[in-house]
């Protein structure tokens, strides 16, 4: 390695009594790589494929072949644009070439990067089963050739597809048990058509549909991904766009779409995988989010939380209308209903009553966190504190509230892990990472403990979970080890 650049990060780096790992560091593909890769694994033509693919997606670089009223004719999704940061011509390279990022990790202050893709990210979603397989397939190859020669202080993660169980399993078995990989990527969600809708009106199904997240009515029954997951000792990360879905589809404005469409994707899953029973059926497993930050994170659990306690098993008898009392309620409206009322009839079983009280369920659908098993707020701390992590990045200011155990319910410190997101335009200066990650300590909104879980402790305590190896033979091993035996 070459002498470290001063940088303020490093300064700080070397302050500090333990290291920094980074669970969502990215780099960009460099396609004629890429290119390379799909054609041995797909064909000549699987380029060409890739590239029609690729236009199908909210990301589609279509939207430049078209005019305004086009535009607004079908709805054409504003793109993404300058992705990465030009202002310094060393950081783009950096984001494509894994020896200069490996040489510049003291500068950025970074012992250990958990690297994470570009275009596996997208290409999961791709509709047509051969050429998503087939690209998911070659990218893992490439990131295992290019990206896997720096183990001591970087590993890159598989990009999983999850159409069907199947398929899922069979990347996962190639990409960790064949390849190596010991870290992987999964979509948050797979777009479903709606069987009415495509039976019917096949032409207007690619325009309707509904997010299929895995936990909760999916056709496919997931549970053996999870356990192929637990088995091969790798654990379930989500880093999937929403640009495309509800509101985000501005034609004009790419900001419009961008802001929050990382976390609603996030949420999406987070909530099957709680209400589907999926924490509970596998208690061992560890779930990562990543670049949503902790804000989402922190509004579902005390959402979710709320929700159990009003409307769990128990909660959810307060609103049964068997409980009310009809000849009081009768007695009441024809007291007090005055003009409300007219001359309408008010008698005990009046049809009247059933838009106030609701009408009668079949009680075997009643109790919607059935999956999750949950007696007690233990119960729920152990379903959702416990398995879900939360990446955020280094200038992130909602960060410091995952520790705010005065306004968290239950006294909870979510775990917030640091996500750099170094190659994407969100880092507009890399060497500046772990300075932004350190602002909340100075400002005094977050403790050196705080900081200490959020750069080391909660990613060392996530990545081991299943996999005690993880860190073996990095830099980062031995501080790993005794933070392990004294916990």
């Amino acid at each position: 390695m070459t002498t470290m650049r001063k940088s303020q990060s490093a300064s700080i780096r070397k302050r500090l009594d333990h290291p920094i790992i980074d669970s969502d560091g990215h780099f960009v593909e460099f396609f004629p790589v890429v290119a390379d890769h799909l054609k041995r694994v797909g064909g000549s033509d699987m380029v060409s494929r890739f590239e029609r693919a690729w236009n199908q997606t909210p990301l589609s670089r279509d939207w430049y072949d078209l005019s305004w009223e086009e535009r607004r004719d079908r709805r054409t999704v504003r793109p993404a644009f300058w992705n990465v940061s030009t202002r310094n011509t060393e950081d783009l390279a950096t984001s494509i070439l894994p020896d200069l990022l490996y040489e510049r990790l003291d500068e950025m202050g970074l012992d250990f990067v958990v690297l994470y893709p570009g275009l596996g990210l997208i290409c999961p979603h791709f509709a047509d089963d051969e050429v998503r397989q087939a690209t998911c397939r070659a990218l893992n190859e490439m990131y295992a050739e290019v990206y896997t020669g720096f183990p001591d202080r970087m590993t890159p993660v598989a990009t999983i597809p999850m159409h069907t169980p199947e398929e899922a399993i069979a990347e996962l078995e190639h990409a960790v048990g064949n390849l190596g990989l010991k870290g992987i990527v999964m979509p948050s969600f797979v777009p479903r058509p709606i069987p009415k809708v495509a039976r019917e009106a096949p032409e207007a199904a690619p325009y309707t549909g509904w997010m299929d997240s895995f936990g909760i009515d999916s056709p496919y029954d997931y549970d053996p991904v999870w356990a192929k997951c637990e088995e091969l000792k790798v654990l379930p990360t989500f880093h999937s766009s929403a640009m495309g879905w509800g509101s985000r589809t501005s034609i004009s404005n790419y900001v419009y779409n961008h802001i929050g469409h990382f976390a609603t994707a996030q949420e999406a899953v987070c909530k099957a995988l709680l209400l589907g029973g999926v924490t509970r059926r596998f208690p061992r497993l560890r779930f990562l989010f990543l670049e949503g930050g902790i804000g989402w994170g922190r509004n579902l659990y005390a959402d979710a939380l709320g929700h159990w306690r009003k409307r769990g098993r128990e909660g959810l008898k307060a609103y049964d209308p068997a409980n009310l009392d009809r000849t009081k309620l009768a007695e009441l409206f024809s007291r007090y209903g005055g003009k409300l009322i007219g001359d309408r009839e008010i008698t005990e079983g009046s049809e009247l009553f059933a838009t106030v009280t609701g009408t009668a369920e079949d009680p075997t659908t009643l109790d919607e966190f059935a999956r999750c098993e949950i007696e007690s707020d233990e119960d729920f701390r152990q379903l959702f504190l416990e398995p879900f992590y939360f990446g955020c990045e280094a200038d992130d200011p909602i960060t410091p509230s995952a520790f705010d155990v005065k306004a968290n319910p239950l006294g909870a410190r979510l775990n917030a892990v640091l996500g750099s997101d170094i190659g994407h335009w969100d880092v507009p200066d890399m060497s500046r990472v772990l300075e932004e990650a350190w602002e909340p300590v100075e400002e005094g909104l977050m403790s050196e403990r705080d900081f200490r879980d959020f750069a080391f402790a909660n990613a060392a305590r996530m990545w081991s979970a299943l996999n005690p190896d993880f860190f073996k033979g990095t830099v980062v091993e031995g501080a790993v080890t005794d933070l392990l035996s004294n916990s």
